[in-house]
């Protein structure tokens, strides 16, 4: 089943000028994984320095392997040289069916 992940992000304030550089790198790994189905970074309109990941994962288990490659040092990425504030992840993998 799908997984949406949310990766919420603090940022630093100052580094706000590199964060799309150190993304885009970042993030280019993740594009690439097995299972990833898309991703795309929305910024909180009150505070640029609030960023959510949105991430799309064929199933929560290739998302898994993915999180634990990040932990690894082949995976270790700069994304800590702009935090202010360890990121929190959220996975998505179970619904609620709607009659619509």
């Amino acid at each position: 089943m799908t997984a949406i992940v949310h990766l919420d992000l603090r940022l630093d304030p100052a580094a706000l000028e590199t964060v799309p550089a150190l993304l885009n790198e970042v993030l280019t790994a993740t594009r690439a994984w097995p299972g990833n189905e898309g991703l795309e970074v929305i910024v909180d309109d009150a505070d640029p320095a609030h960023v959510i990941v949105v991430e799309r994962w064929a199933t929560a288990a290739d998302h898994d392997a993915y999180a634990a490659w990040r932990t690894t040092p082949e995976g270790v990425s700069r994304l800590g040289e702009v935090l202010a504030a360890p990121p929190v992840k959220t996975v998505f993998s179970g619904r609620i069916p709607l009659a619509l």
